[in-house]
């Protein structure tokens, strides 16, 4: 049963990693034009930087996210060992930590704390 299971999950990550990749790639490429489209009808230059951060930042944590389930399933289904898990949890440590400073460089706020 693990034979069949392993190569499945194996293709699973794959396939969810690619998702990652390719959500990162696509909002970078749609905030980035979406920023040159209004700086050409000459809108405030900050104000078109800060939607572009926000839009970027938006981008990589929603990526990021994927990443993370990839590297759990291919962890966990693919290749359990102590060493693979520690290596996972170095990297959603890692990962984590860089969503939290995303979310304070978009916001202002850590994530738990009140938006308004």
């Amino acid at each position: 049963m693990s034979d069949l299971i392993e190569p499945i999950a194996a293709w699973c990550a794959v396939i969810i990693e690619t998702i990652g990749i390719a959500t990162i790639t696509f909002f970078a490429l749609y905030a980035l034009y979406n920023a040159v489209a209004r700086l050409l009808k000459k809108e405030e230059k900050e104000a078109v930087f800060q939607e572009l951060r926000q839009s970027l930042g938006r981008g990589i944590l929603l990526g990021l996210e994927f990443l993370i389930a990839s590297d759990i399933i291919y962890t966990v289904a693919v290749e359990l060992t102590f060493e693979t898990i520690g290596v996972l949890a170095i990297v959603v440590l890692i990962r984590t930590f860089l969503s939290f400073t995303l979310e304070v460089e978009m916001y202002g706020k850590w994530p738990w704390q009140d938006r308004q």
